[in-house]
């Protein structure tokens, strides 16, 4: 049956090794750190990525205009199957007027569902490109947390890691400090006298 004694490491006894005392530190600081650092890590890193990604939205919505068309072209029948929570979409041809201009046809992304003499939202870029909406809210939340939940388990996984190490490069040390103490206290125990 094992007995465990609590806060052995940190009362002075004749078993405790500096090798236990730094392991016990150790422990301290990495519970710090899972307390303190790693949420400020992931507030920290969240943060920079929701301004960043909000920065990225509000220049793709300077660049890109929105225009309802109307889908003129040839819809496609079946659609490859793909797995994911993203809605699929197509290259169509749709039609649409500029005010005072004549009326413009060219090969855009609608989504799936979309038939023939529907009007949709198609997004072009300055070039008159087609192009995928800017990202909007809540894109930008799912990555601010994306990244701040990404920057907290790493740097959780850091701090683990490296109390993995101390532990291990601990336990080397304690284990040579009893033996060095076993060879000066196995003679007084066995009467067995080491070689001259």
């Amino acid at each position: 049956m094992r007995t465990r004694v609590r806060g052995w490491r940190w009362r002075k006894n004749p078993l405790r090794r500096r090798s236990d005392v730094v392991e016990a530190w150790t422990a301290l600081v990495v519970a710090v750190l899972l307390l303190v650092a790693v949420p400020l890590a992931g507030a920290v890193a969240g943060r920079w990525a929701h301004d960043e990604a909000r920065t990225a939205a509000a220049a793709q919505r300077a660049e890109r205009h929105r225009v309802r068309a109307e889908v003129v072209g040839r819809v496609p029948e079946s659609l490859p199957s793909a797995d994911g929570v993203r809605q699929r979409t197509y290259r169509v041809t749709v039609r649409w007027t500029p005010p005072g201009e004549r009326a413009r046809t060219v090969e855009a992304r609608v989504p799936e569902g979309t038939h023939r003499g529907d009007v949709v939202d198609v997004w072009f870029d300055a070039r008159g490109r087609s192009v995928p909406a800017p990202p909007g809210r809540t894109a930008v939340w799912q990555h601010t947390l994306t990244m701040g939940v990404c920057a907290a388990g790493g740097t959780a996984a850091v701090v683990l890691l490296g109390h993995s190490v101390v532990r291990r490069v601990a336990m080397r040390h304690r284990l040579t400090e009893w033996d060095r103490a076993w060879d000066r206290t196995e003679p007084e125990w066995t009467r067995h006298r080491p070689p001259a």
